[in-house]
């Protein structure tokens, strides 16, 4: 079974709404704004496109990327990399950066039990809650920014379920008060 990554930037009360500058949230571009800028900080990132083999994104996050990604050099790795989008409303993917589109929790289970390596969630704020209450998601990669935002939409939904445990694998504080928090969720 392949491991499924949720990996996010998120603020210390949970939001990770636009954390790169993105139109239409009133805290947008929240990761940079009046944080010191720390490249120890982003080492996970770099590890994860060396570590992932696929690309798993809600619509709304897939729609952002596509214009952009594909023509970032950082995202090399990313560019060449199988990638799926979870969405039922979108009609066709985007021909500058082609992708596989899933309509339901369900396949993205179904695309868990294929062989292959981990499957990352960036973005994706309702993806990744979605995945996180159906029970699909193994290891959570945050880069926790110290600033508290109130509105936005968030890491983890309000639903009632049952607990879920984690354990903390790796962790680390930068100088600029960004914290790598990397969990594994326990099934």
């Amino acid at each position: 079974m392949r491991t499924l990554i949720v990996t996010a930037f998120v603020s210390l009360d949970g939001v990770m709404e636009a954390p790169g500058g993105e139109a239409d949230y009133r805290n947008t571009g929240w990761t940079f704004k009046d944080i010191e800028f720390d490249p120890s900080a982003y080492e996970l990132k770099g590890r994860e496109q060396e570590e992932t083999t696929a690309l798993l994104l809600g619509r709304t996050s897939y729609e952002a990327f596509a214009p952009v990604w594909p023509t970032m050099t950082e995202f090399a790795g990313y560019n060449a990399m199988p990638r799926y989008v979870v969405s039922t409303t979108l009609e066709g993917d985007d021909s500058r950066w082609p992708a596989t589109i899933l309509r339901s929790v369900k396949e993205v289970a179904a695309l868990k039990e294929t062989e292959g390596g981990p499957i990352a969630v960036h973005g994706s704020a309702t993806l990744g809650a979605s995945l996180a209450d159906a029970g699909l998601v193994d290891r959570y990669h945050l880069l926790v920014f110290p600033v508290l935002l109130g509105a936005g939409k968030r890491l983890f939904s309000a639903a009632d379920k049952d607990r879920t445990g984690l354990k903390l694998i790796e962790s680390e504080a930068y100088p600029n008060g960004i914290q790598k928090q990397v969990f594994d969720v326990i099934h």
